[in-house]
């Protein structure tokens, strides 16, 4: 219950789905959480949960907009000023279209990019300066399996997720002498609220894809986010996890 005791946490997109899995995992092992995230009332929701469960204030609402440098400040600001400091970031948030490259026009391009590529540059630009003045951090950046393998269609996706995974490796090795690890986590299918825009039976045959022949749980990935999060990961930095039951195996 205490692998991340005395460390402040801020998650992107943590109201919901894989974010407020990782929030609940994150407090019962001891941390204290900033729930960034630009759906207030979830993230609020979710707040007075888990304080409730706990008996104190362990994690603490904010709008965060990633694709806004000063909501990015606000938050680690509040990080420091509420908790004391910072010492996890995770880059959560992230939007979908499926849209292949012919159809997508420019406008939805930039909001994914914006929101799935820059969102995670600047949240890692923001928040550094707090790990230093800790004298240690984590980054966690949520790509995904198609940050790794193509297929058609969901041209700004991959194309983001793809970026998500070689930032996540150049900081890596910019920030290792601050002790500051980054990783990249790499989801297949999940049941989050962001594959709703699938039907029941198409997410069903895509993750059938997969060896397991099955989606994954918001925890299932939240629990490999929350190994590297903790000391236990301590020499693990510039890596690529892969959750996603098999399926880039085949």
């Amino acid at each position: 219950m205490d692998r991340l005791k005395g460390k402040v946490a801020l998650i992107s997109g943590g109201a919901r789905g894989q974010g407020a899995a990782e929030t609940k995992l994150f407090v019962n092992e001891g941390a204290r959480v900033v729930i960034g995230d630009v759906l207030d009332g979830e993230a609020r929701k979710l707040a007075d949960e888990v304080n409730q469960k706990a008996g104190s204030r362990v994690a603490l609402p904010l709008h965060l907009d990633v694709t806004r440098a000063d909501d990015w400040r606000k938050a680690v600001d509040a990080c420091e000023r509420e908790f004391g400091g910072l010492d996890i970031l995770v880059n959560n948030a992230g939007i979908l279209n499926t849209k292949g490259i012919g159809d997508t026009n420019e406008e939805e391009w930039d909001a994914i990019i914006n929101v799935n590529q820059k969102g995670v540059w600047l949240g890692m630009k923001i928040a550094v300066p707090a790990m230093k003045r800790r004298g240690a951090g984590s980054i966690i950046n949520i790509s995904s399996i198609y940050g790794l393998i193509g297929s058609g269609g969901s041209a700004a996706y991959h194309a983001s997720k793809g970026a998500v995974r070689i930032l996540t490796k150049t900081a890596a090795v910019e920030y290792a002498a601050d002790n500051i690890r980054v990783n990249s986590v790499h989801p297949g299918v999940i049941k989050t609220p962001m594959v709703d825009i699938f039907e029941e039976r198409e997410l069903d045959a895509i993750a059938a894809l997969a060896p397991m022949k099955r989606a994954a749980r918001p925890e299932e990935v939240g629990y490999v986010v929350l190994f590297l999060a903790t000391d236990e990961a301590s020499f693990v930095t510039g890596a690529e996890y892969v959750v996603d039951g098999g399926y880039t195996a085949v």
